[in-house]
């Protein structure tokens, strides 16, 4: 191999193909409301699509734990009860600031939710609406979660 092409694999092909996975931990948040289940999404902080609560590892939680708190500080949830094990995952591509994409691998937790704060630490940068599964499944972009939502 020529050292222009070892130097394009190097350089360009085997980080796009030997790209590791980073992992995040989502709030899936449901609570029934006249009789049937619905599920909170949100926006997204740049592009304003609708999203589920979901964030990076925080030191010294679970991944249940870290669930919550990026509930509590994205939506703005009060949860009672969230479940240990996650109830499914899904993939996505992050767009970093430099415009590449980072793989990410996303657990999803259940969180019942006993109520929705007026203020938490990201109010005036997001939008909150509660949907049924079958609708917010029409709304999220990644193929895996929409799966995951009309599963419920």
């Amino acid at each position: 191999m020529s050292a222009w092409l070892q130097n394009i694999w190097e350089e360009v092909g085997r980080p796009l193909f030997l790209r590791p996975r980073r992992v995040q931990f989502a709030a899936l948040c449901t609570r029934i409301h006249d009789g049937k289940d619905e599920v909170l999404l949100i926006t997204s902080r740049d592009t304003r699509r609708w999203i589920i609560p979901k964030g990076w590892p925080i030191d010294g939680l679970s991944g249940a734990e870290t669930a919550l708190q990026e509930a509590w500080e994205e939506a703005g949830v009060r949860g009672d009860k969230v479940h240990n094990d996650p109830i499914g995952r899904y993939t996505y591509d992050k767009i970093l600031k430099d415009g590449s994409a980072q793989p990410v691998l996303t657990s999803v937790y259940r969180i019942s939710a006993q109520a929705l704060a007026e203020e938490f630490p990201e109010a005036d940068q997001r939008e909150r609406r509660w949907f049924s599964p079958a609708d917010a499944a029409t709304q999220v972009q990644e193929p895996e979660l929409q799966a995951l939502l009309r599963s419920l």
